[in-house]
């Protein structure tokens, strides 16, 4: 579930900011949520998880803790008890009335991206190539569905990103179905529950499950320099990783009388 949960503040932050907006459930004619959008339907999960966390907030202090600050604890809670050194969150980004579908759709960087992409979409929201790089450490730990990386199953020996035979053949016991299963496997093969550097050392070896992962290795140039520099100092990881969530976790927040506190995280209040 950490990885779950770090990924809801980072599928959230990434469409028209850190405002909680990727909670919000879809109501006909009115909202269009973004929980359908490419990137995450049937993959986010962990939303009990944030209004379990909100119902007992609003039984002891009701009204006073946004959904959206819920979102930025809960993804520092998660990596530190998976071994991040905690770090300071900034608190009182209020909820956003709306949901944007169509920015999901456009915003979140997708598996297949190369590193020009990824760059660009990380730009995008204000963020550098080096916290792009740090941030997809947030792959050492979480799952993903065998039909989300099901084109990586038969690797080209050709192509400098495919997998190795080792991995490859390991991953293809693990989604006997190829394409057609919904099977979750580990994001870090290595590690899976440690939240270290070993998702870089994975690089090395051509063990990153997604496109999106294994270019930042196999790709000369700055991203390649800083996989190998966290592949070897796991404290220059998480000391970068620490500073590229609080930048993440401040892109454009809602403040002043802007949003709302929501009373249940899913609904705009009536």
């Amino acid at each position: 579930m950490a990885g779950s949960l770090l990924r809801l503040h980072f599928h959230d932050c990434f469409v028209q900011g850190c405002d909680g907006s990727l909670l919000l459930k879809s109501i006909a004619g009115v909202i269009e949520g973004e929980q359908e959008a490419l990137p995450n339907a049937n993959s986010v999960r962990g939303f009990e998880v944030v209004d379990a966390i909100k119902a007992a907030l609003e039984q002891e202090c009701p009204g006073i803790v946004y959904c959206a600050d819920i979102l930025a604890l809960a993804a520092r809670d998660s990596v530190a008890v998976s071994g991040v050194p905690s770090y300071p969150v900034q608190l009182g980004r209020r909820d956003s009335l709306t949901a944007n579908r169509e920015l999901a759709n456009k915003n979140l960087p997708g598996f297949n991206f190369n590193v020009t992409d990824l760059v660009a979409a990380f730009a995008n929201v204000g963020l550098s190539a080096r916290d792009m790089v740090a941030l997809s450490g947030g792959h050492s730990i979480g799952k993903a569905r065998c039909n989300t990386f099901a084109a990586r199953l038969t690797p080209d020996p050709q192509d400098p990103t495919a997998l190795s035979s080792s991995y490859s053949s390991l991953l293809q016991q693990q989604c006997p179905a190829g394409a057609a299963s919904d099977a979750l496997v580990d994001l870090d093969v290595t590690t899976p529950i440690q939240f270290d550097n070993a998702y870089y050392s994975n690089l090395l070896s051509n063990r990153g499950l997604f496109h999106s992962d294994q270019v930042l290795y196999s790709t000369p140039g700055a991203t390649r320099d800083l996989v190998n520099l966290y592949a070897q100092s796991n404290s220059a990881f998480a000391k970068d990783f620490s500073v590229a969530m609080l930048k993440m976790g401040s892109i454009t927040p809602l403040t002043g009388s802007e949003g709302q506190v929501r009373n249940q995280c899913g609904y705009v209040n009536a």
